[in-house]
């Protein structure tokens, strides 16, 4: 049984930013990070499952913005590797909720140095730039809604609106750092800041075509090919209905509860056999410092 987990679990940091390496997550002892473990990101960013559904999902979201989706596919290598940038944006994510402070502090000046490069106009002629304060806010609303409906489904559905509050207000730290302005802190600012943006949203030929490539992105290997094809139907299920219907996907109930009992059952699998993910590795050197004192 120790071999079955130890497979599965190589076969799950594989797909995280832990892949990448460069990261020591379990010191300086003592050191909470951005976050802390008391705080609800840590509760929300802590599960892989969901927050690999969570990803995908909000990797769909962010490309029915036009600028978002310009900068994406003027300054990305994704159509020759989407693993790869699936690696490095589970690698700021983790590293800025878990990792120690320094380093989350070194990858978020690292982001904003880059997003200094990615500049251009879209198919339209509108200029964008990857350091916009709105369009930053984009991004961090679509991607930080995704992670807590994915976690609301598959983690915990009775996590309480105060501490769905209290995640967007915690969230929101680390996009302000970025350059994001005006950034939306609760469920219902949420809300309405998603409703407010739809006009802009498009679904065209660039958008359709990322999808196709996200969709359809490789498994690091055979073994976990299935569960790669479950999630990505779980990030399409997590996307609002009005989402979903921009972007052609018409998934039936019979799927949606599919998806939903398949995914609920590989979290289940997941949890029990990884120990030494992102959240595993800051739960050891926060312990070092209370070893110390004791």
């Amino acid at each position: 049984m120790e071999v079955i987990r130890a497979a599965i679990e190589k076969q799950v940091l594989s797909l995280t930013g832990l892949a990448l390496g460069g990261i020591d997550f379990e010191n300086p002892a003592g050191d909470p990070g951005l976050f802390g473990p008391q705080s609800v990101t840590w509760q929300v960013h802590g599960d892989f499952t969901s927050m690999l559904c969570g990803g995908v999902s909000a990797l769909l979201l962010q490309m029915l913005h036009p600028l978002a989706l310009a900068g994406v596919w003027d300054h990305s290598n994704f159509r020759e590797d989407m693993l790869g940038r699936l690696r490095r944006t589970s690698q700021f994510i983790s590293v800025t909720t878990f990792g120690p402070s320094a380093e989350a502090q070194r990858l978020i000046a690292k982001v904003k140095a880059i997003h200094l490069q990615v500049n251009g106009t879209d198919n339209n002629g509108q200029p964008y730039a990857a350091s916009d304060p709105h369009l930053l806010t984009w991004v961090h609303v679509a991607e930080s809604s995704r992670f807590l409906a994915s976690h609301l489904r598959y983690r915990n559905p009775h996590l309480s609106l105060a501490q769905q509050d209290t995640y967007y207000r915690e969230a929101a730290r680390v996009a302000e750092a970025l350059g994001a302005r005006d950034v939306p802190k609760s469920c219902a600012a949420v809300d309405d800041y998603l409703h407010q943006m739809r006009p802009q949203l498009v679904c065209d030929e660039r958008t359709l075509e990322v999808a196709r490539i996200l969709l359809a992105a490789p498994a690091p290997s055979t073994l976990a090919r299935p569960f790669g094809a479950l999630v990505m139907q779980a990030g399409i299920d997590l996307l609002p209905d009005w989402a979903q219907q921009q972007l052609g996907f018409t998934p039936g109930a019979t799927r949606r509860r599919c998806v939903r009992i398949g995914v609920g059952g590989v979290g289940r699998v997941l949890r029990a056999s990884v120990r030494n993910g992102s959240y595993h590795r800051a739960v050891r050197r926060m312990n070092k410092s209370i070893s110390t004192q004791c």
